[in-house]
């Protein structure tokens, strides 16, 4: 796998992630941003600036074939669930659970599901272990939605060294899974390749806004328990993400120092503008204090405005912890559904 793709040389460094409509030209001054061209400048810096701590995405112009094979079937009431695996690149298999709703007429919507932090990994939003509130694939699934959750690297049936392969991060091996997730949906005959969404919680929730990030076709995100600003991630304490399991050159090129950071996730919801945004962030999460989500929220607003999407972009604060609750999933679904179902 070549990991070595185009990658923009140098990027500018923005020391004030906050401010959104601003970007930097090609002799470091700053310029408004008054119109929908002069985003895509800043919005190809924030991508650029993602590549400098995660590595570079890798080149999506030969990709291998897919090549799924089915290992098992079960049909829990109203679904066909199977569990799957997918060619990622040579050499590596990606299990995963498909599930698909029986009944189907036409081609439906599909959400790519990603999962927690939990041994089970797939299994969890497939709903065949862990949290009742967590198995969102399951009950998309049965709310119409064709749905595919699969492993994280080294969770449930997954063993894969992305360090070994030339990856700079587990993250950026995530989002290359992720996209060919996407283009396993869209191969699929049930589904329609226009109508693909994506949910998450907590690592599937940071994971999500990341695949969307660099996978545009992915039109409506759920991100629960899943981010806030850096500066707010157990104040400043940037530990967490510096790990093999995320960005180890965090810590090892950046100092875990916010301030040298080369961005944040103010700029990741950013990025997203102008396609659906659901947030949830509950005032009590231990992981992503509620305030630090809200200045997220914040600094992506102006951009939404821009770009005429004001309403694109929702985020709700559940009195609740580091959960997914059953009424705020409901708002969830509801709010995938009127991007994804609405004709």
């Amino acid at each position: 796998m070549d990991v070595s793709g185009a990658q923009q040389a140098g990027p500018p460094f923005y020391p004030d992630k906050t401010r959104m409509l601003v970007y930097l030209d090609g002799d470091g001054r700053e310029q408004a941003i008054a119109e929908a061209g002069d985003w895509t400048k800043r919005r190809a810096h924030i991508l650029a600036n993602m590549q400098l701590v995660m590595g570079p995405l890798p080149d999506r112009s030969r990709l291998a074939p897919l090549d799924m094979e089915v290992l098992d079937t079960e049909e829990p009431p109203g679904v066909v669930r199977q569990r799957v695996r997918f060619v990622s690149e040579p050499g590596d298999r990606v299990p995963a659970y498909l599930l698909i709703p029986k009944g189907l007429e036409g081609k439906a919507p599909a959400m790519l599901c990603l999962h927690q932090t939990t041994e089970i990994g797939k299994g969890e939003p497939a709903g065949v272990g862990g949290k009742p509130n967590l198995h969102y694939g399951l009950e998309l699934a049965k709310r119409g939605y064709v749905t595919l959750a699969p492993d994280y690297p080294n969770f449930g049936d997954y063993e894969f060294d992305p360090y070994e392969q030339g990856y700079m991060s587990a993250t950026m091996k995530g989002i290359w899974n992720h996209m060919r997730a996407v283009d396993l949906l869209q191969s699929l005959s049930e589904v329609d390749a226009e109508r693909i969404g994506c949910i998450g919680h907590s690592l599937g929730g940071h994971n999500t806004l990341y695949a969307a990030a660099f996978d545009t076709r992915i039109r409506v995100m759920v991100s629960s328990c899943g981010f806030n600003s850096f500066a707010k991630y157990y104040g400043g304490d940037l530990t967490g993400w510096s790990h093999r399991g995320y960005m180890p050159r965090i810590a090892d090129a950046y100092g875990k120092d916010v301030k040298r950071m080369p961005f944040d996730f103010t700029e990741v919801v950013a990025v997203l503008a102008p396609r659906a945004v659901f947030v949830n962030a509950p005032v009590n999460d231990g992981n992503f204090e509620v305030s630090g989500v809200r200045d997220c929220i914040d600094a992506a607003a102006p951009v939404y405005a821009l770009l005429m999407a004001g309403d694109q972009l929702v985020a709700v604060y559940p009195d609740a912890g580091h959960d997914f609750p059953p009424d705020v999933r409901e708002q969830a679904y509801a709010f995938v559904d009127g991007v994804l179902k609405r004709r």
